[in-house]
């Protein structure tokens, strides 16, 4: 596996994540998700079935009542028909989104990233600068993340990747910048303060 270009890290909410950028090779992909499919318990072996007694032959069947026809689908733009969804090809806007986001190679905490993040979205979020500077195909990313929940997560390796990407090569600075992804999301949940019920939620309040 070649070495790693860079080494950065991103933090969103409570989320912390550590990304890796290595050049993209045939195998590498595999040898990155290779721990994770390794710790999946082995299978037992199947074991063969127990012989069974023979069914008593039924008695031979009567000759079956006429059917009636089967009604012919309605036709394409026939009146009364939903439209297919997503447009005229038939695919909707989810599983574009989920197609493009797949395209990227990314491997989270030894696992790729449909399995680690299932929700198309949360796929758009980590891989937007990817696609924003086309280079997909070019970079595998292997990132560790820990802390925080699937939203701050997707945030922390945004920002990480974005900045690997910055770091190995500076011409990508001015889209990334441009686009917002070099800027941290500062915004965390707001502690609470003794005599309140929350941040700033106050119990009601009795004259008498």
């Amino acid at each position: 596996m070649p070495r790693p270009l860079t080494q950065t890290t991103g933090r969103r909410k409570a989320a912390v994540a550590r990304v890796r950028l290595r050049p993209f090779q045939e195998g590498t992909e595999a040898e990155a998700a290779a721990p994770s499919e390794a710790e999946a318990p082995a299978s037992p072996p199947p074991t063969a079935p127990a012989p069974t007694a023979p069914a008593p032959s039924a008695p031979a069947p009567s000759a079956p009542a006429p059917s009636a026809p089967a009604p012919s689908a309605p036709a394409a733009g026939a009146p009364g028909t939903a439209p297919a969804p997503g447009g005229a090809d038939g695919v909707s806007a989810g599983e574009a989104a989920a197609e493009a986001a797949g395209q990227a190679r990314v491997v989270i905490n030894g696992r790729p990233i449909e399995r680690y993040f299932p929700s198309a979205t949360h796929r758009m979020v980590v891989t937007e600068p990817l696609r924003l500077t086309d280079t997909a195909g070019r970079y595998l990313v292997e990132a560790s993340i820990d802390g925080g929940g699937v939203s701050g997560q997707a945030g922390a390796l945004r920002l990480g990747i974005a900045r690997a990407l910055a770091e190995v090569d500076p011409d990508l600075r001015v889209p990334l910048k441009r686009a917002g992804l070099l800027t941290r999301d500062a915004r965390e949940k707001e502690s609470k303060k003794y005599g309140l019920k929350k941040a700033r939620k106050a119990p009601q309040y009795s004259k008498r």
